[in-house]
């Protein structure tokens, strides 16, 4: 089994936390879902992700609840079959995404959203009114629902340019991170998730018996399915985000590395839907991110330090990742903060 299709146990304990009582009955729990129940002690343990959906599928019948009891109202099961077949019959993603949005926030109290465009960027806002924020988990089982099923829609995995959230950042973070986007920003003022607004245009073909398979792996599919590949592309991402950009191997120097021939490594990425400028690419698109919500980074700063030429290449490869300038997504970054960016 590999990495990329197991779940950290510490989301085992999160989901248990409110839906089932510490003890045997904890115990009764997790073996119907095919997990050891001494794994709880060990702080490193992963699980099939195919066991963790059957623990949420268990969970879900035993409290009528798809959402592990973290609203005071309850998303009872079938909830997620009713708002797929409801969301599949809008002609857009935008349309499907509202629709989603608009049915989870009449069944949640504490969870009120909605999907705002802003030029060449969208972001789905969470509109809080409680002084608390939620736990990481709630709001991370929240973005899951939306971005899976929105992925499902689109039939392909929409790229997250930011997550920002209310909450502090917990200890743990990595799957998280896998899941969703390297770019997480934790103790904001408001949670939102931020995405490239082309991709709202996509239209929903999508039939009844799609749906019905959909639904049947469902929510191990959309664990694994629409998350980042992990193994090789995520190792020679992380290598990658700890050196210069100027310093970057060529495929035969990253090869090499890794101790394989340069074909290898070509065909194991292609294997994974990678390759090996994509990413780069992605590496660089998510330090540019970071970087732009950093006000005192200049644009040059941010072009020298990701190995651009000028500040015009920077901008016209930011538009190609994102779809958007960097000066709008640095505006909207900021915009919560009633911050201006630094002027070039």
């Amino acid at each position: 089994m590999s990495e990329k299709d197991t779940i950290s146990m510490q989301l085992v304990r999160e989901a248990l936390l409110q839906s089932c009582a510490p003890g045997g009955a904890t115990e009764e729990v997790l073996l119907k879902a095919g997990i050891d129940p001494a794994l709880l002690q060990q702080l490193d343990a992963r699980v099939a992700a195919s066991s963790y959906a059957r623990l949420w599928r268990l969970l879900a019948r035993r409290q009528d609840d798809e959402f592990f009891g973290m609203d005071p109202r309850r998303m009872k099961s079938g909830s997620l079959a009713f708002l797929c077949r409801a969301a599949m019959a809008q002609p857009t993603l935008a349309k499907g995404l509202e629709m989603v949005l608009a049915y989870l926030s009449l069944t949640f109290e504490h969870l009120q959203a909605e999907l705002v465009q802003q030029q060449s960027l969208a972001e789905i806002v969470l509109l809080e009114h409680e002084q608390e924020a939620r736990r990481p988990f709630t709001y991370f089982t929240y973005w899951m629902i939306v971005h899976g099923v929105a992925c499902w829609l689109a039939g392909r995995r929409i790229p997250i340019l930011a997550i920002e959230l209310r909450c502090i950042e917990p200890d743990f973070c990595d799957d998280y991170r896998v899941m969703f986007s390297e770019n997480l920003r934790f103790a904001r003022p408001r949670t939102r998730m931020i995405i490239a607004a082309d991709c709202l245009e996509q239209p929903i073909r999508r039939s009844e018996k799609e749906l019905q398979r959909f639904l049947a792996q469902a929510p191990g599919n959309i664990l694994v399915k629409y998350r980042d590949p992990d193994s090789l592309a995520r190792r020679i991402k992380e290598h990658l985000r700890q050196i210069p950009a100027e310093h970057w191997p060529e495929t035969e120097g990253q090869a090499a590395r890794l101790c394989i021939s340069a074909s290898t490594l070509r065909r194991r990425l292609a294997d994974e839907g990678q390759t090996y400028q994509g990413l780069k690419d992605s590496v660089r698109k998510e330090l540019a991110i970071v970087w732009l919500a950093e006000a005192e980074v200049s644009f040059a700063e941010i072009a020298t330090r990701l190995g651009f030429a000028d500040t015009s290449s920077f901008y016209k490869a930011f538009r190609k990742w994102s779809g958007s300038n960097p000066g709008h997504y640095r505006s909207l970054i900021l915009n919560s903060f009633g911050q201006t960016s630094h002027p070039d």
